[in-house]
């Protein structure tokens, strides 16, 4: 990498610290910077006048630097500087400068003493500095004054730690000489965040206002309280000279004379002041920012990536481009359109997999939730046969009757038939309902555009509920047709001869289990596994407990869990059947019960088994899979009581055995006609809702979009989304600007370490091996003075020269380390690179 590719470096970060700062964050670059810190009144302000060599920051007692202070130095042939919130406008009156940055920092602080992380962005062009980037930092307080918070303290080390704490931050701890270094509250922050000091660089300011006879000698040649980066010493203006407005080229010219002259720094006088500082920090900032360059070439690479698909689909969406809004508007159609139909046919591209949701929860509405409502309101035994009773009392009338009336079959059959309204329309109301909720899932994409998802869904939701009136009205012409001609002759009808055999040949039995129900499926057939809790059996044990259950057509089984290896119990399914049992406030459980008619214990001692689930809808499924398996819901007469409990009512024997005759035949004709309407509902709402919903999505909902209004306006974003996708598309944008600088770059030279960890064992008692003045500095023990080192070579110095370029020095001719035990100083270690 060349000299001019090197001095591009703190520039190139610049731009990237201009470019995310103009979009409102900075992407978590962590970009390569230097923050200044320091108590109140160490002199941070005054250093950074000097390496620019004007007057422009705000001046006082107390606490004056209240936001951060982003200072960019750029060399250049003009002079003037520019603010970033203030773009376009140059100034070149500093003391203006000075003016803007009080108002700025008053506009968001207040203007009695308040403080803000949100920092000002300043940008210096100059011939007189260094490509330089550094943060200047409120000043560490103890006390509050005006209306800063009792928390002043905290908020500000807060607000340092945001920044110093970051990895490729150099700490510029700045400390006044008359301040003992082992109470420096920089050097204290600087540790805590930097424990090995790579990262951090002392400056010691008012060497000048020590008192005659003592010096920091021993803390600049980094003996003390070392640093890997070494301690630089400055000599500020004081505010004598501030008031009586001392040119900051003199002070410059006297801080050189005062290292020149004074006795203990005079042998270090080059590594001295802040025309060296600069040097320094310019040197030392264009190797972190080169080191860090491939860590931030990738964190740039992959947060473009994460953006790079969001982008893509914003840049489409031109506000002033109609042809653009008519083709996004009809693939956002189309993707409906897929979305819909992949939801209900089962080819989701996200499968759901908390719940079921679309086909897969209409699948369960006709199969178990249709079935279930079907039992649930089939005729109770005991109150059937009283009705059949009295139809063929009030058909015989006054006469006895000597033969069965088929009159009470047809009256029992039709009452039966018109029962079956509620259960039809409700799993119609049911299946129409998940509809409109896949409907309103499927919109969710379309959100960008709230008119467009707004309108679709009107437009499709107002066609189904169209189809679900023609769907009902289908389904009741079907029970009308039903009821019109009772068909006796039916291949699977029983028939009055093998009704009254069947009669003669069985005995009259009470119970409800298997009552209109099909033939029993195989024992060995599993109808449905699962995990269910028993409430009721472990409550001496610690409570409920899980179980993993098995159902077949005769049984029901639990094990100890899913492997099926230990049995608990076998219930056999003869004479149960299911009660519920009402939600107790303590508990988030839905829970059922099943009990045997015949008043015997159903496990053990206990009557009734307490089954419990999470949801409503598990009980519903697992009360539908027993119905499957023969154990129906428990039936409750108009008191309240159950149906075992009715009261029984006599009949002398020639009526009863027509009223199980008659019984016979309304089972076997019943069993026809559930048979016929399980199987004719699903067929029934597919064709007419389902695909006929689908039909319409592909073929007539966009055509109704564009006669609803104005079709541009469908396209119009919501303001959230407009914002979104102006951040998006400026981050993007940023990034990929930020990558192509970062891209030109090289980042083949290799810079020299830095110099071995040092002691730091001065945290701990070392300012003991110094006998100290009152003021706190050190001064030096009364033993013979070392004798005076030789005045240095000009052609071979003692120091690497350094520049506002690289440095071409080799290794070879660079000086040895002094050890720290030799009185002479050991400079700085400054990080140069080698050319190849």
């Amino acid at each position: 990498m060349g000299n001019r590719e090197m001095e591009e470096l703190v520039p190139l970060v610049n731009r990237l610290q201009d470019a995310f700062s103009a979009i409102g964050q900075s992407c978590n670059l962590d970009l390569p910077q230097i923050a200044v810190v320091g108590g109140q009144s160490a002199g941070k302000s005054s250093v950074l006048e000097n390496f620019v060599g004007r007057d422009f920051l705000p001046r006082g007692s107390g606490i004056v630097t209240r936001r951060p202070l982003i200072l960019q130095l750029i060399n250049a042939t003009a002079e003037y500087a520019e603010f970033l919130h203030f773009k376009g406008k140059k100034f070149t009156d500093f003391d203006e400068v000075r003016r803007e940055i009080e108002a700025e920092t008053d506009r968001v602080t207040g203007a009695n003493k308040g403080i803000s992380s949100i920092p000002i962005s300043l940008r210096v062009y100059s011939p007189n500095v260094l490509n330089l980037t550094l943060i200047d930092l409120p000043g560490i307080t103890k006390v509050p004054v005006g209306d800063q918070p009792p928390d002043i303290e905290y908020q500000i080390r807060d607000m340092i730690m945001q920044f110093i704490c970051k990895e490729n931050c150099l700490i510029l701890a700045v400390t006044p000489a008359n301040m003992d270094l082992a109470n420096s509250d920089a050097l204290k922050l600087a540790k805590d965040v930097d424990p090995q000091g790579q990262r951090t660089m002392g400056v010691i300011t008012k060497l000048d206002l020590m008192d005659k006879g003592t010096d920091v000698r021993d803390v600049l040649e980094n003996r003390l309280l070392p640093l890997r980066r070494g301690y630089i010493g400055v000599v500020n203006r004081s505010q004598k000279d501030i008031d009586g407005k001392k040119e900051i080229s003199a002070a410059l010219a006297a801080e050189r004379r005062f290292f020149k002259s004074h006795p203990a720094y005079r042998h270090m006088a080059d590594c001295m002041g802040t025309a060296y500082l600069q040097r320094v920090l310019n040197q030392q900032l264009t190797n972190h920012i080169r080191e860090t360059l491939p860590a931030l070439r990738s964190r740039l690479q992959g947060q473009l990536l994460s953006l790079d698909k969001e982008a893509k689909e914003y840049q489409y969406m031109n506000s002033d481009d109609p042809s653009r809004k008519t083709k996004t508007l009809m693939q956002l159609i189309q993707h409906f359109g897929l979305d819909f139909e992949k939801s209900i046919e089962g080819s989701g591209d996200q499968v759901e997999t908390v719940e079921l949701s679309g086909g897969a929860k209409i699948n369960r509405v006709f199969h178990e939730r249709f079935p279930f409502e079907l039992v649930k309101m089939e005729f109770d035994e005991k109150e059937l046969r009283r009705e059949i009773s009295y139809a063929i009392k009030n058909i015989h009338g006054i006469r006895t009757g000597l033969f069965t009336p088929d009159m009470a079959f047809e009256a029992i059959v039709k009452k039966q038939i018109v029962k079956l309204k509620g259960p039809c329309l409700k799993c119609v109301d049911m299946v129409i309902q998940e509809l409109i909720n896949t409907v309103q899932q499927c919109t969710n994409k379309l959100g960008t555009f709230p008119r467009l998802r707004e309108e679709t869904e009107r437009i499709v939701t107002t066609h189904i509920r169209e189809r679900e009136s023609q769907t009902k009205d289908q389904v009741l012409l079907s029970l009308e047709i039903q009821l019109s001609y009772i068909n006796t002759n039916h291949e699977d009808f029983i028939g009055f001869a093998n009704a009254q055999q069947k009669t003669n040949q069985t005995c009259i039995k009470a119970s409800a289990g298997n009552q209109g129900a099909a033939p029993p499926p195989p024992s060995q057939i599993v109808i449905r596994k699962g995990w269910l809790t028993i409430n009721n059996i472990s409550l001496i044990k610690g409570g409920a407990r899980d179980y993993w259950f098995v159902l077949t057509a005769e049984s029901l089984s639990w094990f100890k869990d899913d492997e099926e290896k230990e049995k608990k119990y076998m219930l056999l399914l003869d004479n149960l059947k299911v009660r519920d049992i009402e939600k107790s406030f303590m508990s988030s459980k839905h829970v059922f019960a099943i009990f045997n008619t015949e008043q015997r214990n159903v496990y053990k001692d206990y009557r009734h088994l307490e089954l419990a689930c999470d949801t409503q809808e598990e009980v519903d499924s697992w009360k539908a899979s027993l119905l499957r398996a023969g154990v129906y819901p428990e039936k409750t007469t108009v008191d309240g009581e159950s149906s075992s409990q009715a009261e029984s009512f006599s009949m002398d024997p020639q009526l009863e055995r027509q009223v199980e005759t008659i019984r016979n035949l309304v089972d076997s004709y019943m069993t026809i006609v559930y048979k016929g309407i399980r199987d004719l509902m699903p067929k029934t709402i597919m064709h007419l809702v389902i695909n006929n919903v689908k039909e319409f999505i592909h073929s007539e909902l966009l055509a109704q979009l564009y006669s609803s209004g104005d079709q541009y306006s469908l396209m119009d974003e919501s303001p959230e989304q407009a914002l979104r996708r102006e951040e998006v598309l400026r981050t993007h944008a940023a990034l990929k600007e930020a990558l192509n600088i970062i891209t030109d770059i090289s980042t083949s030279t290799i810079s020299t370490p830095l110099p071995p960890p040092v002691d730091n064992s001065w945290l701990h008692g070392s300012s003991t091996l110094h006998r100290r003045s009152p003021q706190g500095y050190s001064v030096p023990k009364k033993h013979p003075a070392p004798a005076a080192p030789p005045p240095p070579n000009r052609s071979e110095p003692s120091t690497p020269p350094l520049s506002n370029s690289t440095d071409t020095t080799s290794a070879t001719s660079r000086p040895k380390r002094i050890p720290p035990s030799v009185p002479r100083r050991q400079p700085p270690a400054v990080p140069t690179q080698q050319i190849h």
